[in-house]
């Protein structure tokens, strides 16, 4: 069996975000957000567009949306590339989310929660080990938690997940492992088979059940997404190679030329060039 990859944006809606998604995003977020308990017992998967409201305000598009039994509200997106200002947008959203629950007339009791699961197929926080972190608003000094603490901000982080197969053991586990992975396996691993919910959605994502258009589009998009990540990479690689340069010319007139490579991990022929007039 070939699966077509969960972390496009195609694939991530049909798989959590079609009419017969319910119970796979029930077991998701109960997974992602509150550690595999079955917190969530029904929501509705609802129109994840959120138009402006206020003539000039910034669209916002998502991936799936959902309104959970108690009236939470829950905005999920599956992110691939790292672009700038990343961690704003996301912010932006749960608070957009949040402010336009109100119609005309009613009162801020009306709010309720919002919260933003965010996946990433990058690491957003790289001074933290940490695969999934929860954000809320606390006092700075003490962590006391603000009394009406209705937006949470949640990130998983693809890449450091690192169990293989036999060490799935929560939900969790699961869940991330068929996000990471899928495109990669040709047969479905029985600890995860073994969860109907992930059962359905490997069904869903099986390319025998797309069209060959279906399956075009989403090659493109592949395709895109890939080309994106090689230029972010080269980008990247060519400011480190800047700032190692930079680092380089200023050490050229106090250390020789090893201890220079042994900092900025040029080679020293490449340090011996740079003395070169």
């Amino acid at each position: 069996m070939t699966f077509i990859n969960p972390k496009t944006d195609y694939a991530f809606k049909r798989i959590f975000g079609s009419s017969e998604s319910k119970d796979i995003l029930i077991s998701f977020l109960n997974a992602m957000i509150y550690d595999g308990n079955p917190t969530i017992e029904d929501l509705e998967i609802i129109d994840p567009n959120l138009p402006p409201k206020v003539e000039g305000l910034k669209d916002t598009y998502l991936d799936v949306k959902a309104k959970l039994a108690d009236g939470t509200l829950v905005i999920i997106e599956m992110q691939v590339l790292n672009v700038e200002s990343f961690g704003q947008r996301v912010l932006y959203n749960a608070a957009k989310t949040y402010a336009f629950q109100l119609q005309k007339g009613e009162g801020y009791r009306m709010l309720r929660p919002v919260i933003a699961l965010t996946l990433t197929d990058f690491e957003m926080f790289e001074n933290s080990q940490q695969l999934i972190s929860r954000f809320v608003y606390k006092e700075a000094s003490t962590n006391l938690i603000y009394t009406d603490n209705n937006i949470e901000l949640v990130f998983v982080e693809l890449p450091k997940f690192t169990k293989e197969v036999h060490q799935l053991e929560t939900l969790a586990d699961k869940w991330i492992y068929f996000m990471k992975y899928a495109r990669t396996i040709t047969d479905v691993p029985a600890v995860m088979d073994s969860v109907p919910e992930i059962h359905q959605a490997f069904g869903i994502a099986n390319q025998v059940n797309l069209t060959p258009d279906e399956l075009a589009d989403i090659e493109r998009r592949e395709m895109f997404i890939y080309d994106q990540q090689g230029a972010i990479i080269k980008a990247v690689q060519e400011a480190r190679q800047e700032e190692k340069l930079a680092i380089a010319r200023q050490l050229l007139d106090r250390l020789d030329d090893a201890t220079i490579s042994q900092t900025t991990g040029l080679s020293i022929e490449y340090v011996q060039n740079l003395r070169s007039p």
